[in-house]
């Protein structure tokens, strides 16, 4: 498949995909005209790459989990070092983030109960 249909059944932009392909997170084979070539797989690759990138993991730790994945596959038994102590650190930034985040949740759970917005409370999902 050519790159607008591997766009638009991933949603991802064709810039994106191309980006994605620069960063070494997806590798295209070329038609002997120079369009890029796709395939189901490749549709699987970018809606990975593309669920990491807005969950906030940046495209460069993105490929180290990918790569990481990808030996695992393989059956691969160990995992190097250097990869461990990126994933290890990213981990804990993730924490950190989550942290964070619940923090600023339950305060905004708190001010709605205690200013008697519960219906924007419900509204707001589960807890």
């Amino acid at each position: 498949m050519k790159i607008g249909e591997l766009a638009q059944r991933t949603g991802v932009a064709p810039r994106l995909i191309r980006y994605y392909e620069q960063q070494g997170l997806l590798q295209a084979e070329r038609a002997p005209n120079g369009y890029r070539r796709y395939t189901e797989s490749d549709v699987e690759r970018v809606e990975r790459v593309a669920g990491l990138v807005r969950a906030g993991v940046p495209t460069r730790l993105a490929k180290v989990l990918l790569d990481a994945e990808d030996a695992q596959e393989r059956r691969e038994p160990t995992c190097p070092v250097q990869v461990a102590e990126q994933l290890a650190e990213e981990l804990e930034g993730l924490e950190s983030r989550i942290a964070c985040l619940t923090r600023s949740r339950d305060t905004i759970r708190t001010y709605l109960a205690r200013t008697r917005h519960e219906a924007l409370l419900a509204s707001a999902g589960p807890s």
